[in-house]
């Protein structure tokens, strides 16, 4: 069962929130503390430095990319699975999600001093 709770659907830069269209309905995403520890247990990584760096690295695959998306909303408050996530569509398809996963991940780094773009 897809759900939302949150802040009445308005994202805040400020904590990390990015906001995006999927199976036409407006959603809240953000990488908590939780949703990174997820992201560091599923990319095998020894800290938020080899996650960042992870990413930065470019070449995210479509699993990935479902992975990041997924942790997102569910720190957005979205309770939702990665499988639900993998079957959702948004408009314009592959760079849409990139797109999302990019301001995802530079909302979420971008104190760490460098800008995060996915290239699927």
């Amino acid at each position: 069962m897809v759900g939302a709770v949150g802040n009445g659907g308005r994202a805040n830069r400020r904590r990390g929130e990015v906001e995006a269209v999927m199976d036409g309905e407006r959603r809240i995403l953000c990488l908590t503390l939780g949703a990174l520890a997820e992201l560091e247990a599923a990319f095998a990584a020894d800290d938020l430095s080899g996650l960042a760096a992870r990413f930065s690295s470019g070449g995210l695959r479509a699993a990935d990319m479902i992975r990041i998306i997924g942790a997102g909303l569910r720190g957005g408050g979205n309770l939702i699975s990665d499988d639900e996530v993998a079957a959702m569509s948004v408009e314009g398809g592959i760079a849409t999600y990139a797109g999302i996963v990019g301001d995802l991940l530079t909302a979420t780094f971008a104190g760490r001093g460098e800008a995060i773009s996915p290239n699927p």
